[in-house]
């Protein structure tokens, strides 16, 4: 086994390197887009099966659009040419990680889990702080791990303070016919701006690994055939759906009526693509998750079941840290047979 390992030739790791990719974002797409249609689907502003079907279509379109994002973990992340097993390492510990917690319903983020593992893994495979480019680590990882939950509460928090005030007077039953309607259009904002930032961490992971083989030159941007396939298994994964996470996004952390549900996809939705344009790999999750937070508070602050809030956040918090250490000990195992 281990000889056979060792003698694998490049281009069959990469492609084993490539398929494993391909699985984790399949698993992205039931994990993370869960969160995008969880609201409509609590609201019973859509079936469940038409959310999917809604989710998967955006979350394609929405793939294709930027690469802002994929530019930055393909080139801003880690500053040493790393071995195709590294990389293969960092997805098998981001899936670990995945998998644990679509079982236990929390919605971490797939991306945090990515970053983490590739920052552990590039950390064992050099035996060195210094392969990791903290300053960008810094600047488009933490910062706006920090900063995107807070604007999606905030925003979603005076979203739902103006539809409080412009609906005031019209009747519960109008208003949230009106609501209903308009978070079709919500939820397939959010879900287009799912695919222009989630999607993109998988497309960067592949191109990262065509550069490592010497198939793409150094500077070279995410190809076409690259954009198109993870779209469609980001796709494909929504598909499936995540109804655990679905569960706890919808109405584990406060109760929803069609204009919250609309609120919190429109916050999340502009914070999202403002993330995406600067081409920090934010947690969609983070930022859905936090709207929906701000929105239960703009009614009162009581509404929001803190304790379900303090079990996300503290999935979180630990997300990178403990992917850093999956990603390394993967490395460290698989780099055992090379």
């Amino acid at each position: 086994m281990s000889f056979m390992i060792e003698h694998l030739s490049v281009s069959a790791l990469i492609t084993i390197v490539v398929l494993v990719a391909l699985v984790f974002e399949f698993i992205n797409g039931f994990h993370d887009t869960a969160n995008a249609i969880a609201t409509s689907v609590y609201t019973r502003a859509l079936t469940a099966g038409k959310a999917i079907l809604l989710a998967a279509g955006m979350n394609f379109l929405g793939a294709l659009v930027s690469t802002n994002v994929a530019s930055t973990i393909t080139h801003g992340l880690v500053g040493v040419e790393l071995a195709e097993w590294v990389i293969l390492a960092t997805l098998i510990g981001a899936i670990i990680w995945n998998l644990l917690t679509w079982w236990r319903g929390l919605p971490s983020s797939s991306s945090h889990a990515l970053i983490g593992s590739l920052v552990g893994a590039t950390i064992v495979y050099k035996m060195s702080f210094e392969g990791v480019i903290w300053s960008g680590l810094l600047e488009k990882v933490i910062i706006p791990l920090i900063t995107s939950p807070f604007l999606g509460f905030f925003v979603g928090f005076a979203i739902m303070r103006l539809i409080f005030r412009i609906c005031a007077r019209q009747a519960p039953g109008r208003v949230n016919g009106v609501f209903s309607k308009l978070q079709i259009v919500s939820a397939a904002l959010v879900s287009f701006s799912h695919g222009t930032n989630d999607a993109q961490k998988t497309m960067g992971i592949i191109t990262l690994a065509l550069i490592s083989g010497n198939i793409l030159p150094g500077d070279s941007g995410v190809p076409l055939w690259v954009k198109i396939v993870c779209a469609a298994c980001m796709a494909a994964g929504t598909s499936i759906g995540g109804w655990r996470i679905m569960k706890t996004v919808g109405g584990g952390v406060t109760k929803l009526q069609p204009p919250g549900g609309f609120a919190a996809q429109t916050a999340a939705a502009g914070v999202i693509e403002l993330m995406s344009f600067l081409g920090a790999p934010i947690s969609t999750t983070h930022v859905i998750t936090s709207a929906v937070m701000g929105v239960g508070s703009a009614k009162r602050l009581s509404s929001v079941r803190w304790g379900k809030a303090k079990d996300i956040v503290t999935a979180w918090i630990v997300t990178i840290p403990v992917c850093a250490v999956l990603g390394g000990v993967c490395c460290f195992l698989i780099g055992r047979f090379f």
